[in-house]
């Protein structure tokens, strides 16, 4: 990186969504997109091939999350930079982004400079969480519907959340570019790992903690 470039990548499913972020960054002295992606995979290949400074990484994408795609840039540079920016703000997801190395966290609803600054800040190698984040995470640490869902490892929690989501155990093997086999066994784990003997009482967990999009933590019938 130069003192002058921030190269950048962003990484979302919704081409209306990286053609605005496209659009501010731009207008920012400074920064250069200079890759986009919409999938786990696309991104993984994208750095790859670009090395850019900074990942500003949404967290729900399709198949495989922001989460798997972020562990997999870092497990190929340890040294990559990446925000997560997302909508989506369970403390269980948070948790799991800085787990695998992510050094900021922003939500959508933050301000453009606000985006701006943490972007900037990752791209020298600062961490970056903005408020309502920090105040989130700090919270769940007291909530024990959150707290059991640290007990997994990175991998384990991105197979529960396409679990969940209603994926098929050969579309996340495919997704994640692992054997049926090695899913179900992974599976299995997990369901012993929660303490849980159905998929119907996984589902109320995560549903409690809040790691279904579609379900949150105070739908009826969500606590076990």
């Amino acid at each position: 990186m130069t003192l002058e470039t921030i190269r950048t990548m962003l990484v979302d499913d919704h081409a209306v969504v990286r053609s605005g972020y496209r659009t501010y960054l731009q207008q920012v002295p400074g920064f250069e997109v200079v890759a986009e992606a919409e999938t786990a995979d696309d991104a993984y290949l994208q750095y790859k091939r670009l090395r850019p400074d900074i990942v500003i990484m949404d967290i729900m994408l399709p198949g495989a999350s922001g989460i798997d795609a972020s562990r997999r840039i870092l497990a190929h540079d340890p040294g990559a930079r990446i925000l997560v920016f997302s909508m989506y703000s369970s403390p269980a997801f948070l948790q799991q982004a800085l787990d695998v190395g992510v050094m900021g966290v922003v939500g959508k609803e933050c301000s453009p400079d606000t985006l701006r600054d943490a972007a900037v800040a990752v791209a020298h190698g600062e961490r970056y969480m903005d408020g309502s984040m920090a105040q989130s995470l700090v919270f769940s640490k007291y909530d024990p519907r959150q707290k059991v869902m640290d007990t997994l490892s990175p991998r384990e929690f991105e197979i529960l959340h396409l679990m969940v989501s209603g994926a098929t155990g050969e579309e996340i093997a495919d997704a994640l570019s692992l054997s049926a086999k090695t899913i179900a066994n992974r599976a299995s784990a997990i369901r012993q790992k929660l303490g849980v003997a159905s998929d119907i009482q996984l589902l109320k967990l995560a549903a409690s903690a809040g790691v279904v999009p579609w379900l949150g933590p105070d739908v009826p019938g969500a606590s076990l």
